[in-house]
């Protein structure tokens, strides 16, 4: 399909005075075409739930989070890998966001970057992929060469690749194991695709990295018990967390957490058996690191 037949690239009937509107109108137009993107992501609600269960799986053989695309989706991904560092705990080479373009192209748009289907592959191929890994394609045209490229290669690894577009049968759905699709319909602004296309491929990543980290053990009952206190604002989160779920003091729970070497899960579970460290430890090693198990037996 022609660019201009795509659907992120058709005028919305609804928009086509914006340039004219109040400032309000503008703003409660463009909010109530904000509202048809978490009903477009909804209908993908199996893929991603298949998404999730099939890249936990990998994951948990040592598999990395790749996340492959150009422009604002190449963005969002780089984003999404950067945020699961502090929020749960793991290293950083275990999610890895590749833009075409490279870093630069995070800041200023890189000409043609885009359009090699090479250039991914060679990306991928300076990162050792191998078959564990999950590739994540997006696109919001469905259409990238650069993602197309990528998800061809990761195929060929035997990697685990799912792609994220928003439109319908899409090219790069072709190149995937699972297609995700989450078709919002025009931009408010005629091919602007970070704005409803950039608000679905957001949550959608938000769903998936958010459910492999859970199967991961990383939550426990609602909370991030493997966030990483590297500043204040992530001690004080931490703090709350283990008085939230323990009911001990803000202080007791500073001090736990001290003693424990700001591992939050770990002092959950001495504050919750009242169990010294080591002994908490031993707990946590007969459950693989499991709060829940340890918690719930």
């Amino acid at each position: 399909m022609e660019i201009k037949n795509l659907t992120t690239e058709q005028r919305n009937p609804a928009t086509m005075h914006i340039d004219s509107m109040s400032t309000i109108d503008m703003v409660k137009t463009i909010n109530q075409e904000d509202q048809k993107v978490a009903v477009a992501v909804g209908t993908q609600d199996d893929k991603i739930a298949r998404a999730i269960d099939e890249a936990a799986k990998r994951y948990s053989k040592g598999g990395r989070l790749i996340y492959i695309g150009a422009g604002t989706s190449g963005r969002l991904g780089v984003l999404d890998a950067a945020e699961l560092v502090p929020t749960y705990g793991i290293k950083p080479e275990r999610a890895i966001g590749l833009i075409a373009g490279g870093k630069g192209a995070m800041y200023v748009a890189v000409e043609g970057a885009e359009d090699s289907q090479d250039l991914a592959k060679r990306d991928l191929k300076d990162l050792k992929l191998n078959k564990n890994d999950i590739v994540l394609g997006l696109a919001a045209s469905g259409r990238t060469p650069y993602v197309i490229g990528g998800l061809d290669y990761a195929k060929a690894i035997g990697a685990l690749t799912i792609s994220i577009a928003c439109v319908k049968d899409s090219k790069i759905g072709h190149h995937a194991d699972i297609a995700i699709e989450a078709v919002v319909g025009p931009e408010a602004i005629t091919g602007s695709t970070r704005m409803k296309a950039g608000t679905a491929q957001k949550m959608i990543l938000n769903m998936i990295s958010t459910g492999v980290m859970i199967k991961q053990e990383k939550v426990y009952e609602n909370v991030m018990i493997d966030v990483k206190p590297t500043n204040s604002k992530l001690i004080d989160r931490a703090c709350r967390i283990i008085h939230t779920t323990t009911g001990v003091s803000t202080q007791k729970a500073k001090d736990t957490l001290k003693e424990a070497n700001n591992d939050v899960g770990l002092a959950i579970v001495m504050l919750k058996t009242n169990c010294s460290l080591n002994q908490a430890k031993s707990l946590l090693e007969t459950k693989n690191g499991n709060v829940a198990e340890v918690l719930n037996k």
